[in-house]
């Protein structure tokens, strides 16, 4: 089947560079290139693709919020693309609705993969981001106002109540960015089994995907600050979504 794309950015040479290196896979096709948000939302609802790459800062519209209106409006998913390495920038996307955030600096071959993850209902973080994204709930709880992320506890760990032990403890990895297969070897199961724990834990927890169960990890404290793998900082999300 063709991965049908929309791509966004405000710099033609940027924009069409994206395209260029898309359309050349013979399972992707460029449905439309658009030059602010707002076009962005209008070429969604028109074109119907499957994934939309779009920039943090375009005109009109920046991409966060044609991210947020793609989302809640279409069943298109969102790969956003920046050149700011920036926690805010992350977690705004993640929380509009973004399966994916890559840096514009991106290889060719990583380009493709995460449009073709995305397409196939996995989420993915380039792994600079992602590393940042937890070291953000991992410092200091203390946060400035404007653009700051939630400290650990932001949501009521009584949420987590609907989940069993086991359930628990699958999320308490993902949190960490385990894959299932790492997930499997600690939980001594297999990995059909885990990704059985892992669907009913984004189930029950009304979770789009991986990158929420991270956040959700986070925000509930389920996660104490300073802790991943193994009881150390620097945890990952698995670039695949597995």
């Amino acid at each position: 089947m063709t991965i049908r794309v929309v791509v966004a950015d405000d710099q033609e040479l940027v924009r069409s560079g994206f395209a260029m290196i898309l359309d050349a896979q013979e399972d992707i096709e460029v449905v439309g290139e658009v030059g602010d948000g707002a076009a962005a939302a209008a070429a969604v609802r028109e074109l119907r693709p499957d994934v939309a790459l779009l920039d943090v800062r375009m005109p009109v519209l920046d991409g966060i919020e044609a991210c947020r209106t793609i989302s809640a409006g279409t069943s298109c998913r969102t790969v956003m693309l920046t050149t700011f390495d920036s926690d805010a920038y992350v977690y705004e996307a993640l929380h509009a609705g973004a399966s994916g955030f890559l840096l514009k600096d991106v290889r060719r071959d990583d380009l493709v993969h995460a449009v073709r993850v995305v397409a196939a209902g996995d989420s993915l973080l380039a792994p600079s981001v992602a590393r940042r994204l937890i070291e953000e709930y991992t410092a200091a709880t203390a946060r400035p106002a404007a653009g700051a992320l939630p400290a650990a506890g932001a949501l009521p760990v009584q949420r987590l109540e609907v989940l069993t032990a086991r359930e628990r403890e699958t999320l308490l990895h993902l949190g960490r960015g385990l894959s299932n297969a790492e997930i499997a070897a600690a939980l001594v199961v297999s990995e059909h089994t885990v990704k059985s724990h892992v669907g009913h834990v984004l189930a029950k927890l009304g979770l789009r995907d991986r990158i929420q169960a991270v956040i959700c990890a986070y925000e509930t404290g389920l996660i104490a600050a300073g802790t991943g793998p193994g009881g150390g900082a620097g945890s990952r999300v698995s670039p695949s979504g597995e």
